[in-house]
């Protein structure tokens, strides 16, 4: 069974902070082949497409094309401020190992 991914109120909070939706924009949650470990995570603002999962909350948008679903299935997309810096970062559930900077996975 293929569960929809989660957004923390603390990503929808960062999207109002940098205005997304008040430009027409939605964060975009991909996940395209490559990176260190086999896959990585394409996260980006995006206009929705009509094929595109909306996900909402807050008066912002989180979308997640078709392809991209079935790798994100109970995936939670959340924003983490750190030393290091601030990023969107997504715990998957689905991935077996990932590289150290968090952004490519393998499944």
């Amino acid at each position: 069974m293929q569960l929809p991914p989660k957004v923390t109120s603390r990503a929808y909070a960062r999207l109002a902070e940098i205005g997304a939706g008040a430009q027409g924009q939605a964060l975009r949650v991909a996940v395209e082949g490559g990176g260190c470990s086999g896959f990585q995570y394409d996260i980006r603002l995006d206009q929705p497409t009509e094929d595109d999962l909306i996900l909402e909350g807050a008066g912002q948008k989180v979308v997640v094309d078709s392809v991209s679903l079935p790798f994100l299935s109970g995936a939670t997309i959340d924003f983490s401020e750190e030393l290091i810096g601030a990023r969107f970062v997504i715990e998957n559930p689905n991935a077996s190992s990932s590289c150290g900077c968090g952004t490519s996975f393998a499944m």
